[in-house]
């Protein structure tokens, strides 16, 4: 994979485990929270080695190439309007949901079918490159794709072809197949649409480790 500097928006399992790969790869990576300090970054920053650091969103988003958003989506579009200016030009890799679990589990989607939070998260940042993938994975399989007994698919969709391709140089280097372009930012509507059935499938199957594979007709 190409170096480039990462900052990790998000201090949960996701933002760890995506942190932690990046790291793995010998690649720059800030961990991002609302405040600089946050304790669950710091500890971080400091068992993952010399390549690692940690900040408020805004200063880790200023010196980043690469922004990924590993955040809860309920969070998601205030934390990007909140730095639109220090997202401007830069690729950002949208990992989020727009999963409501006010009535439980399984949750529903606070949007869908006319709009979806990929799309909200390009409005509120429009100079800013977004890329939806990796929403389709639990955070173990964004990370160890291998842990599958075959290979899988993943997917990308975003208005910028050069931001796509620093996504797909990313998820190739993670383990992934080259994923199937979906076309422009809206594609997030179908994308966030597979958690409907996904969360069922994890309440049949009880493990979040599964994945799509498309498999097409003989010519």
């Amino acid at each position: 994979m190409t170096t480039r500097k990462h900052a990790v928006l998000g201090t949960g399992m996701v933002g760890k485990a995506i942190a932690n790969k990046l790291i793995s790869l010998g690649q720059p990576t800030q961990m991002g929270s609302r405040t600089s300090g946050n304790a669950a970054a710091v500890e971080w920053a400091k068992g993952a080695g010399e390549l690692a650091g940690e900040g408020s969103f805004s200063e880790v988003a200023r010196g980043a190439d690469v922004v990924w958003l590993a955040l809860k989506g309920e969070h998601a579009v205030s934390v990007v309007e909140s730095i639109r200016e220090e997202l401007s030009g830069r690729v950002v890799l949208d990992l989020t949901n727009p999963l409501d679990f006010s009535q439980g589990f399984p949750p529903r989607l606070s949007v869908m079918n006319d709009d979806s939070l990929g799309e909200q998260i390009q409005r509120a940042a429009p100079e800013a490159h977004v890329v939806k993938t990796f929403n389709t994975l639990s955070n173990t399989l964004m990370v160890e794709p291998q842990r599958l007994s075959e290979p899988t698919d993943v997917f990308v969709a975003g208005e910028n072809a050069d931001a796509k391709g620093v996504a797909v140089d990313v998820l190739k280097s993670f383990g992934h197949e080259a994923p199937i372009d979906m076309g422009g930012i809206a594609a997030s509507r179908g994308l966030e649409a597979w958690l409907l059935l996904w969360t069922r499938l994890y309440g049949v199957l009880g493990t979040p480790d599964f994945n799509l594979k498309l498999v097409r007709a003989k010519a």
